[in-house]
């Protein structure tokens, strides 16, 4: 079953045309959107989410049509995106006495067994945090609602290393336990070594490949200079494509 299913995506800027996207991702599994900066990453996640409303396109999430049913489909989803901030002055805990008040699934047991694991104080002001704490402490209020769906624009940066593995040793104990998916744009191609099942790749605004993990690097073999019979890694893969005319 897949829990996300994207047909023919596409939304047109001025400047940029973001351009028949399609991918499914099945359920209980982690999908990795990679693209260089510009390539419409953050365009396709808000489009999926009509955050900005699509000029065309379909989009299916559990099964129903996305925007006949966006209320329902809200409330089993978690979201992170880039550029989203809160008041600064404002309290942690009086952030999540808001935001807990849209979701009729909140779970406060697991709101506090992720605040504690992530290290985050309550009473600290927004002000305080740091980018990399803000990240997690939006992970905590995606994750405390039981979403089904995890939809996150670059979800790991700004964080140091260790955290960065914490985050994703996460991502794939929840996808193992407990059935949720995750969709994830990131430009951090280790992360996607470590942690996705599948892989898809937007260049320009066009879809260039979507697949399993596997299948999409051996897709990319063919890049490797002549004579070279090791395997291309992700970041290897993104750095040649995009130095090269390779497109859909």
């Amino acid at each position: 079953m897949n829990v996300l299913s994207i047909k023919g995506l596409t939304k047109e800027y001025p400047n940029f045309l973001l351009q028949d996207i399609s991918f499914d991702l099945p359920q209980g599994k982690i999908m990795g959107l990679i693209g260089k900066n510009g390539a419409g990453k953050s365009t396709t996640l808000k489009s999926i989410l009509n955050i900005v409303n699509p000029d065309s396109g379909t989009i299916e999430m559990f099964g129903k049509d996305f925007r006949q049913n966006e209320e329902s489909c809200k409330q089993d989803i978690g979201v992170v995106l880039g550029g989203i901030d809160f008041y600064h002055h404002k309290k942690i805990t009086d952030i999540t006495a808001v935001t807990k008040r849209f979701y009729k699934n909140w779970d406060e047991k697991a709101y506090a067994r992720y605040i504690k694991a992530f290290s985050i104080l309550p009473n600290k002001r927004v002000k305080e945090l740091s980018t990399g704490m803000k990240v997690k402490y939006m992970l905590a209020l995606a994750l405390s609602h039981k979403a089904k769906l995890l939809i996150l624009d670059e979800p790991t940066s700004g964080l140091d290393p260790v955290s960065r593995d914490d985050i994703l040793g996460l991502f794939r104990q929840l996808v193992e336990s407990k059935e949720i998916s995750i969709l994830f744009s990131t430009h951090i191609t280790s992360d996607l070594e470590k942690c996705a099942d599948y892989i898809t790749y937007i260049k320009e605004g066009k879809l260039l490949r979507s697949a399993e993990k596997s299948a999409f690097i051996k897709s990319f073999q063919h890049l490797r200079e002549a004579g070279d019979k090791s395997e291309l890694s992700l970041e290897e893969i993104m750095v040649r494509t995009e130095r090269s005319r390779y497109d859909v």
